[in-house]
This record gives C-alpha cells, sequence and structure tokens, in this order.
C-alpha cells in the first residue's frame, strides 16, 4: 500500500533523494502549522500540480476513465481525472498532516461505520483478512484502523526514495502495524493468521506472478492477485473490505463492509470466484466515488500475462 506506487529500479539519485525528502519534511511544518483550511487548499493545489506536469500519468488516467466510463463525455471524464488528481494531493498533505498528530487527537477526526462487523469476527478468536484497493485514503486506514481495532500485517512495495520510503514505513508502524519484505511474504502471512493476526491487502494492481487470475474489472478482464483469497479460505478467515472517504472539515469515515461471501472449498475455480467477488465491492465504491481511485496507473495490462492457476507461495503482493 502506497502513496505514489511501487519504486523498481530507480535507486541510483542519492542527490535528488535527498532534496526530495527535506521538501516533504518542509511541506510537512507547513501542514502542522497551517489552518486545516489551507492545508486542504495545499493538496488541492499539489493536485492541480501533478494534474498539469505529469502528462504520462493523466494521459493513462484519462484512458482509464473513458473505458471505464463509456457513456460519459469528455468533459465528465476529464473532471473526473483532476477530481482524482486532487484527492491524491490532499492524501499526501493529509497524511503528513496525520503524522503530526497524537493518536487521541487523530482519532478526534474518524468515525466508524460497520465496526460491529470487525468487533463480531475478533470476538470469535479468529483472525481477519482485510482488502482495499488504492481508493479514497488508503493510507490513513492503516494508521485508523490500527488505533481502533488491533495493528495488522501488511506487504508494501518499496518508494524509489529509500527516506521517503523509510517515513512511510514509520509512519505505517507507528501504532503497531507490521510491514514485512516480500521475500517470502505469503507465507508469514499464513503463519501470522494461524496466530490470530489480522492482514491488510490491496486488491487493485495488476499483477504479474502465479498468484495472478483473470476477474472483470469494470467489464474489462483485469489480472489480479488471488492471494486474499487462497489465504481466505485456506486459514479459514473472513475477508472484510475496508474503505477511508473523506468529510467535509477535515475527517474522515472508515466503512466496513460486509465479510465476503466464500465459494464452496471444492469449486474448482473458488480462488477466482472469490477474487471477483472482493473486485466487484471494491468497483461499486469506485463507481460511486469515481474521483477517490488512483485512475493514472496502468490497471488493465491482462493482454500480455497469461492466465496461470493461482499459486500463493510465488505471488508478487502489494
Amino acid at each position: 500500500m502506497t502513496v505514489l506506487g511501487a519504486g523498481r529500479g530507480r535507486r541510483g539519485h542519492p542527490i535528488r533523494h535527498r532534496l526530495e525528502y527535506v521538501m516533504v519534511m518542509l511541506v510537512r511544518v507547513a501542514v502542522r502549522v497551517f489552518p486545516h483550511r489551507w492545508v486542504i487548499r495545499m493538496g488541492d493545489t499539489l493536485g492541480r500540480l501533478f494534474h498539469c506536469f505529469d502528462l504520462r500519468r493523466r494521459a493513462t488516467a484519462l484512458a482509464n476513465v473513458k473505458a471505464a466510463f463509456p457513456t460519459r463525455s469528455d468533459i465528465e471524464c476529464r473532471a473526473i481525472v483532476r477530481g482524482a488528481f486532487a484527492n491524491l494531493g490532499r492524501h499526501v498533505l493529509h497524511l503528513l498532516r496525520f503524522d503530526t498528530m497524537g493518536v487521541e487527537q487523530m482519532m478526534t477526526l474518524i468515525e466508524f461505520e460497520g465496526e460491529e462487523r470487525v468487533e463480531q469476527s475478533l470476538a470469535s478468536g479468529q483472525a481477519v483478512m482485510y482488502f482495499a484497493g488504492h481508493f479514497g485514503f488508503w493510507e490513513l486506514q492503516i494508521m485508523a484502523h490500527a488505533a481502533r481495532f488491533e495493528p495488522i500485517l501488511m506487504v508494501a512495495r518499496t518508494l524509489d526514495n529509500p527516506f521517503l520510503e523509510a517515513m512511510i514505513e514509520r509512519l505505517r508502524t507507528r501504532i503497531g502495524t507490521r510491514v514485512i519484505s516480500r521475500k517470502g511474504a505469503v507465507r508469514r502471512l499464513l503463519r501470522g493468521l494461524y496466530d490470530h493476526q489480522s492482514v491488510g491487502l490491496m486488491i487493485d494492481q495488476h499483477i504479474e506472478d502465479r498468484s495472478a487470475v483473470t476477474v472483470k474489472f469494470f467489464n474489462r478482464p483485469a489480472s489480479t492477485t488471488s492471494t486474499i483469497a487462497v489465504l481466505a479460505m485456506r486459514a479459514g478467515v473472513p475477508i472484510i473490505p475496508v474503505f477511508a472517504l473523506p468529510l467535509p472539515g477535515g475527517r474522515y469515515r472508515m466503512i466496513y463492509e460486509a465479510p465476503i461471501e466464500q465459494p464452496d472449498p471444492d469449486h474448482p475455480d473458488a480462488a477466482r470466484v472469490l477474487t471477483q467477488r472482493c473486485t466487484d465491492v471494491l468497483e461499486a465504491y469506485v463507481r460511486r466515488y469515481p474521483e477517490l481511485w488512483l485512475w493514472m496507473h496502468r490497471r488493465w495490462r491482462v493482454a500480455n500475462v497469461p492466465d496461470r492457476s493461482p499459486d500463493p507461495e510465488r505471488s508478487d503482493i502489494t
């Protein structure tokens, strides 16, 4: 789970990385001392700058939105793209703002919906698997969930910038969440589930490993990790969708949906069926709030990926 995505192969720029880190630290100071309404405006401005200067991602986002909503006008699609960039800008600054808060202060800004579903599952003594997408305020929900219920185990790709990577990991783990490396992650996650430790995964990135299954996302084939489905069925734990939505006044709502109905484990395609059901819930939220999803990544590349039987032991979790 990352704010700006994964890093692969661009780690040879120490001067640039230090400059980026210094800039982020200066922004962190600003969001701490400025009134919240200013922080919101700063986030919108940051998003507009992303939109203006990142031509490649802007083009990718527009193409994705037009394919997902073929009946919407060009004006409507461009408005969704602008909203998605603005949401990303606000997300970055709100994350830095939360980093300056104590846990009690942070929790005064968050309301919960569906928390009884989590409490009921945890009361049974079993672990829970949670899934989300790059939707809403996905990084904030990691901290909020840990503060309200329990820390989770999660796997995340690393950022290009090692200084920012260390900062993001500190943010994620400050309330007890454990971030584990991708190497050997599946076995460690399964062991954690057996030890009654809950797990959180993202399900909306393109996958090219043996855990990949092809599901429909906005009526288009998308290669998706089946790891969450395979682990949940193997460990016998529920899967609960979770989403963090922005509210007026700098507040947020954490929504826990009903656990996903799991297919008969003897079904010949059970992992794909369960992965599709999880994807359907995410799609419903993106359709309802399209400006809150990260449209600027290349989600639909399934034509370049052979459809393999899921093998979680070789998974590329994000």
